[in-house]
């Protein structure tokens, strides 16, 4: 695929991915998504265009200061198997460190595509921001089907300021 281009959204793009959502909720794997809430958010979603069509999409949405949401993961049934659903979970990835957020999450009914990508499976309850945003109004709730995954996305950061070796080394050579 050598048109693939991933790319941050734009408004203008909403109404393909409102389309490529709706086309795909027979699968039983999204939830649906309303045109006019894609128009204000298209900002947050990264796309895969191929040729000038939206062949993918996922939505980093914030949930609090410090934890954002995978949500929409959706790769259209021509190009699944291209690792677009991959690449565009690193870029939302990359999009979410650099905005200053510390956990990556997704809620998933299939865990096993993000705990590929190093997430890790954890009770709901360990993501109360995401059961406070949406969670409590939900039909689903206490009865989710859900899968909650986390992705920690400082933590090797953190480990290399605060590493042992690396407060001995910084102290070794202040003193010399």
């Amino acid at each position: 695929m050598t048109d693939l281009i991933i790319r941050p959204a734009t408004a203008a793009d909403a109404e393909a991915i409102h389309t490529l959502v709706t086309d795909h909720l027979d699968e039983g794997r999204l939830l649906p998504r309303e045109l006019a809430e894609l128009r204000v958010h298209a900002d947050r979603f990264m796309v895969c265009d191929v040729a000038g069509r939206i062949a993918a999409c996922a939505e980093l949405a914030p949930l609090s200061p410090k934890v954002a949401e995978v949500r929409s993961l959706v790769v259209s049934r021509d190009f699944r198997g291209a690792g677009l659903a991959h690449r565009l979970v690193g870029e939302l990835r990359t999009r979410a460190r650099t905005i200053g957020f510390n956990t990556l999450t997704a809620f998933a009914h299939d865990a096993r595509f993000f705990v590929r990508q190093g997430f890790s499976i954890v009770p709901h309850v360990w993501v109360p921001e995401k059961i406070m945003t949406d969670c409590v109004g939900c039909p689903f709730f206490r009865k989710c089907e859900q899968y909650a995954v986390v992705l920690p996305l400082q933590t090797q950061q953190l480990y290399r300021r605060s590493s042992p070796l690396v407060t001995a080394e910084r102290s070794r050579a202040r003193v010399a």
